[in-house]
């Protein structure tokens, strides 16, 4: 009972936090009200639930990143790889390497694994925290591709620089060619067996489909499971559980692509994957503020562990290894961004105009730590295999969290004003590519209108032959943008049954042309999946609202 109180306490807290936000008089992001909330709940209703990192990782974590990888926009992901693999992988090496040193120099007391450790779990970024912050202040599109490129796979990159650090803290010791063999089985394996789940569990499903009919409500759940059978089959096999589920869900954009799925389910399981990601961020954020102050007051009770009775000290840690992290970030993105130009300039390459100060400023400020960089340092062992207590565990716990805190709130006093009033070019590609999809999408369903009333006439009656011509002009005039509607009524009932009955099969047919030759400009990347998404969105919607 009491855990179903919990459950009840935190999605009431993320429903008051979605209307908290807007009526505040002033701005805040959304996952720091909702953190302030699960502050409250624990300090004040003393009705906080200690997080389980397992259980965390498990139910939360696998279906998020699914949802992300199924949704950023390939193009933009395979576009800017270059930058993406470099922040996601080299960035996290180089701040596992310099904030760990710097900790370390900072608190000697604290052993030099530890920091790594405590360096590598504060790598990981959070893109939700993020796309909360910026909602004022919009960030460009392509940097916001970039920032959601990254989070998907430093996620995993973090974590297996954590558990490396803390095995060598259990050990005592550690190999760099060990290392680098278990990263090189995690990430492959990780990728390998996300994408191998996706594309076994639609082959099968669509097999049952056309041996025994399709059942949306099988069929979604089905969808929702996916995530979970990735995420633990890799665990199995000592994979990334995490890159798993972003292969899955990156592997579902491209089977969606085949266009197999009716417009109807569509529209349904965006819904329900909606409301489940604003939950589960939610839920998130407000287990993060229940861990808060339980965090600081073990914190200040270790204290002495660093070598410093005053417990300002604490505030001190933070802010400077807050800084350190923006100031790596900032070095790595510029140096980044000097070697990238290098190298066009090498190979002959046309260069666009070099991002403004301002540009790479916010990508460093825009390095939010999220609640998976909390979950991570929470799975620190208690004790070393010696029985001795694990080195400043406490204390580790309490900065990781601090970093977070401290990064949302920095960001979000800082991107709005790094971005106001910046003006970037339009983007005249995007509207190019959509209105070619539109006409593109307007001649194939004129001809998938053409074919099924050639259907629909034979072997009819000249009255009925009529009647569908009819329904026919109807259609067609609806993608030439020019439908005039007919305002008389129609004395005999049957005439108007088989005219709209007609119609609907007409309407049907280039529906689902329009939607099959959208599918196949995707394929062939003559549009980008953003493109695509909201097109076919379009048309799913208008397939549900002729149905009902």
């Amino acid at each position: 009972m009491h855990t179903i109180e919990v459950v009840l306490a935190m999605l009431v807290a993320v429903v008051a936090s979605g209307y908290l936000v807007r009526v505040l008089p002033f701005s805040l992001p959304l996952p720091l009200v909702q953190i302030a909330l699960g502050a409250v709940i624990a300090g004040v209703f003393n009705r906080g639930h200690d997080l389980d990192p397992d259980m965390f990782f498990l139910l939360f974590l696998p279906p998020l990143l699914f949802l992300d990888g199924w949704r950023i926009p390939k193009q933009g992901l395979f576009r800017d790889k270059g930058a993406i693999l470099e922040l996601a992988f080299g960035l996290v090496v180089f701040t596992v390497l310099g904030a760990g040193l710097l900790i370390h120099w900072m608190i000697p007391v604290m052993p030099l694994a530890v920091c790594f450790a405590l360096a590598a779990i504060i790598s990981p970024t959070d893109p939700v925290a993020v796309g909360a912050i910026a909602s004022k202040a919009p960030i460009p599109k392509r940097l916001m591709h970039i920032l959601e490129g990254e989070s998907l796979l430093n996620d995993a990159s973090g974590l297996v620089c954590f558990r490396f650090a803390v095995a060598a803290v259990m050990t005592g010791s550690f190999s760099l060619a060990t290392a680098s063999l278990t990263f090189l089985w995690v990430a492959v394996a990780g990728l390998a067996v996300g994408v191998a789940v996706t594309f076994g569990v639609s082959t099968f499903q669509r097999w049952l489909w056309r041996r025994f009919g399709e059942e949306p409500g099988a069929a979604m759940l089905v969808n929702l499971l996916i995530p979970f059978a990735a995420y633990l089959l890799a665990e199995e096999i000592n994979a990334s559980g995490i890159l798993a589920a972003v292969a899955a869900g990156i592997t579902m954009s491209y089977v969606e692509l085949t266009g197999r799925v009716s417009g109807s389910m569509r529209v349904q399981r965006s819904a329900v994957w909606n409301m489940l990601q604003f939950t589960f961020n939610g839920i998130m954020f407000v287990l993060l503020g229940e861990q808060l102050p339980g965090i600081v007051e073990r914190a200040v009770e270790t204290m002495g562990e660093s070598g410093h009775q005053n417990p300002w000290w604490l505030a001190v840690y933070v802010l400077v290894i807050n800084l350190a992290l923006i100031l790596l970030r900032l070095l790595w993105v510029w140096l980044s961004l000097r070697w990238n130009l290098l190298r066009a300039r090498r190979r002959g390459q046309k260069q666009g105009e070099a991002p403004g100060w301002r540009i790479v400023v916010a990508t460093s400020v825009a390095g939010v730590r999220g609640a998976i960089t909390l979950a991570g340092v929470l799975t620190l062992p208690l004790f070393l295999p010696s029985g001795d207590p694990f080195p400043a565990r406490d204390l580790v716990i309490f900065l990781a969290a601090a970093v977070i805190l401290f990064s949302l709130i920095g960001a979000s006093v800082a991107l709005p004003q790094l971005l106001k009033g910046l003006q970037l070019p339009a983007d005249s590609g995007e509207r190019k590519e959509e209105d070619v999809a539109r006409k593109l999408a307007s001649k194939a369903a004129l001809a998938g209108v053409e074919r099924m009333r050639q259907q629909l006439v034979l072997k009819q009656t000249t009255e009925n032959v009529q009647l569908y011509n009819d329904a026919a002009s109807r259609v067609s005039l609806l993608y030439q943008r020019n439908l005039e509607k007919e305002n008389g009524p129609d004395v005999d009932p049957e005439k108007v049954r088989r005219m709209e009955r007609g119609y609907r099969q007409l309407r049907s047919a280039g529906l689902v042309a329009e939607r099959e030759e959208l599918f196949r400009l995707t394929r062939r990347g003559v549009i980008s999946d953003e493109i695509s998404r909201k097109l076919i969105r379009n048309l799913d919607l208008l397939e549900s609202r002729q149905r009902e």
